[in-house]
């Protein structure tokens, strides 16, 4: 197609290449004759088709007025259920990744390379726990020597576990292990660009031109000796470490981390090298789901089917580390994404394993069930960017005698079942009062749930009981009880859980004129029988599908909800309501809390979550909430932690480290905290937190605000007090509450 009018939202864009391909109305346009574009401070790419007379691409906005286009292609193999996408075989030694073989598990060692006994140790133990593939620092001459004793030492001992060289500014040092080691990781941010100091971000058309022909200069020898010795690679993006020139077209955007590796991918091409996989990793669930989307859909563009490395980087430690990653990972396996996947915990590198193997088990399920619905048209949900959409939140109706509106919170709502005998205690619906008050949290903030589910009420003369009920209702907690509680037992100004059946009989209209209604709906359900939600002014509904029905998918149940309401103009509030059974472990219940809800809520689709668990304490099933909530970018209730799993580069204990500053910062809600092992992703990855703790040298720590170091050099005994005095100084520190 010929090059058409830009449009007016591309007015002023300055191109590096002649002949922009856009057309008037961005119909449909050759891939092929797009060009790479600048948009002020706004970078925008449209990936050049390198296989002429292929695929015809449709491009949209992200979003409405937004300058960013991307391809409408397909991002994964359907929209309605779970199908696993196809790709080729990519061997890592004697272990076959792709979509004919078996999700496969990877970790990597904590321990300095150097120290072949300990690394080789540390191996056998990754080994012995199932994983598939280690992955190996490797960051100098020293560490390569290393490697080959690690790897004949490992062969000795009967153990053919292939092994990854992780390779960072250092092409030399990558020539030299691919010589013994199965695969080699490089960073297309590092390998050949400068080290990224977020100095530099404009290039001439011709500066970034010839680093291009410098990457391709110094790239190429080591895809002809990965040719040669039968090696495979990983191109892996990270969020936090892309170079400045591509930083200077693309910004710290998914884009640019799908740009960053498609420069490495074109070469391994022209160079007829196919043994390579891609990752897209960021320590943002959100952002990481963005970039792998995008990176499908290109490829989808170009016919290209290399596989998928999965992996949320920097995860953190325990729970939350567990849930940012089945957000991220759980989120693209349901969408049928993914060959071998990475839990990045700041923990010892066995313990990752037992997360991915639940991980792994449950995508593949899904794609083994082709779990999803019948068939609908998706037209509202976006899938490269974050756009919410917000239910609409309750209003106060004229001669109501309670104040509704806090029942939902503007940035997702945490929902409870609560028995009679919990009840009893209605301290478990607050989590330090105090320390709230303290921290001048607005009124409606104090109650840590947000509403509450009581599938029995007290009898009416259970007068503690319902004084209780009342207390929370006039805080402006709601209160859910089933329709046929309400009707035998009423409590007053509670809102009253309804069925589709209960709707189309009319049940509903026993209760009082004005009662508020909330609606459970599977999403399964015709469209017809859908229609009676037109007629009913519900305050939110509950999608609730049970768990045991296999060979229906939750999320695409969901989805197909969605469109609905979005087509029908119904913004009522959605909670996603998860039963989990009797003796769930805990792991597999954040997992599958990340996995179900994560997967709507990153695409902004939700207002909350209800997760019940006969067997599970309070605490904990509100905090899974809560870190759902957080980790889906929607409410911050406690401090948000980035931080890196430890490699062999890591200049001091990242594990104790993490625990001190955790125990002296974890009341500050709001603040992002970077705990960073060295300064491979370090500075880039502040991109994500408000306050970096960064290992510049041994027993060294280096301390930034953003992306800016404002402190080097800083003695290890010294570096947390630092640190709280630097957010002291930026004003976001309080102290923590005193404990009554």
């Amino acid at each position: 197609m010929a090059a058409g009018t830009v449009p007016a939202a591309f007015s002023g864009l300055k191109s590096r290449d002649s002949g922009l391909g856009f057309a008037k109305s961005l119909d449909f346009v050759k891939v092929s004759d797009l060009k790479r574009v600048k948009f002020a401070r706004t970078r925008v790419s449209v990936i050049r088709n390198s296989n002429p007379g292929s695929d015809i691409a449709e491009l949209q906005s992200t979003s409405e007025g937004s300058p960013l286009l991307v391809p409408r292609q397909k991002y994964c193999e359907s929209l309605h259920k779970t199908v696993r996408r196809k790709t080729r075989t990519v061997m890592v030694g004697n272990v076959a990744l792709g979509s004919e073989h078996p999700i496969r598990i990877q970790t990597m060692t904590t321990s300095d390379t150097k120290d072949v006994a300990g690394t080789v140790e540390e191996v056998m133990r990754i080994a012995d726990e199932g994983a598939d593939i280690v992955r190996i620092t490797v960051q100098g001459k020293k560490e390569a020597d290393a490697c080959f004793e690690i790897k004949n030492t490992l062969v000795q001992k009967n153990y053919n576990i292939p092994l990854v060289a992780d390779i960072h500014f250092a092409p030399s040092i990558a020539l030299r292990v691919a010589e013994c080691f199965d695969k080699i990781r490089v960073n297309p941010g590092n390998f050949a660009d400068r080290r990224a100091q977020f100095e530099k971000l404009e290039y001439t058309d011709e500066d970034y031109q010839k680093e291009l022909e410098h990457i391709e200069q110094v790239f190429t020898p080591l895809v002809e000796k990965c040719k040669k010795y039968g090696r495979a690679m990983r191109i892996g993006t990270n969020h936090g470490s892309l170079s400045d020139r591509i930083m200077s077209y693309y910004g710290d955007s998914p884009r640019g981390m799908v740009e960053s590796s498609f420069e490495f991918a074109r070469i391994c091409r022209k160079l007829d090298f196919h043994n390579f996989v891609f990752s897209m990793k960021a320590s943002n669930p959100v952002v990481m789901v963005q970039a792998y989307r995008l990176l499908v859909a290109e490829m989808y563009v170009q016919g290209w089917d290399y596989p998928l490395h999965l992996g949320v980087t920097e995860a953190g430690e325990g729970e939350d580390g567990r849930m940012k990653s089945a957000i991220g990972i759980g989120t693209l396996l349901q969408d049928g994404l993914g060959d071998t996947i990475r839990v990045s915990l700041t923990e010892p590198p066995e313990e990752e394993i037992d997360p991915c193997r639940r991980l792994a088990i449950l995508g593949t399920k899904a794609a083994d069930l082709q779990q999803g619905v019948a068939p609908f048209e998706e037209k509202h949900r976006h899938y490269f960017d974050f756009q919410r959409r917000s239910g609409q939140l309750p209003i106060q109706k004229e001669g109501e005698e309670v104040d509704y509106r806090g029942v939902l919170h503007r940035d997702g709502s945490v929902l409870m079942s609560v028995s009679l005998d919990q009840l009893k205690t209605p301290e478990l619906l607050y989590k330090s009062l105090a320390a709230k008050l303290a921290i001048g949290m607005p009124f409606k903030d104090l109650a840590t749930v947000d509403s509450i589910l009581l599938r029995e009420l007290p009898p009416a003369d259970d007068h503690d009981a319902r004084l209780a009920l009342k207390r929370l209702i006039d805080i402006s907690m709601g209160v859910i009880t089933p329709l046929s509680e309400q009707l035998t037992k009423p409590l007053p100004n509670a809102l009253v859980l309804v069925n589709l059946k209960e709707l189309s009989t009319g049940a509903y209209k026993l209760l009082p004129e004005g009662t508020r209604l909330v609606v459970s709906l599977r999403g399964d359900e015709s469209y017809e029988e859908l229609e009676i939600l037109k007629g009913i002014d519900a305050t939110m509904i509950l999608h609730d599908l049970p768990l045991s029905e296999d060979k229906t998918s939750r999320v695409h149940a969901a989805r197909r909800l969605f469109e609905y309401l979005s087509d029908n103009a119904l913004n009522f509030p959605v909670i996603h309501h998860i039963s989990f059974p009797s003796g769930i472990d805990r792991d597999d219940l954040v997992i599958g809390a990340g996995s179900n809800a994560g997967a709507l809520l990153v695409d902004g689709l939700g207002d909350g979550v209800l997760l019940e668990a006969p067997d599970k304490d309070f605490d904990f099933l509100r905090n899974t909430s809560f870190n759902l909530l957080q980790g889906c970018r929607m409410r911050n209730t406690k401090t948000e932690y980035v931080s890196c799993p430890s490699c062999g580069r890591t200049l001091f204990d990242l594990q104790e480290i993490s625990a001190q500053i955790r125990e002296k910062t974890s009341h500050l809600p709001g603040v992002a905290i970077a705990i960073m092992g060295c300064i491979v992703n370090g500075p880039g990855e502040m991109a994500d937190a408000d306050f970096g703790y960064v290992g510049g040298a041994p027993g060294k720590i280096d301390l930034y605000v953003g992306k800016t170091v404002v402190k080097r050099g800083i003695e290890m005994e010294h570096a947390t007090d630092a640190l709280i005095q630097l957010i002291k100084d930026h004003g976001r520190w309080v102290d923590p509450p005193t404990e009554e």
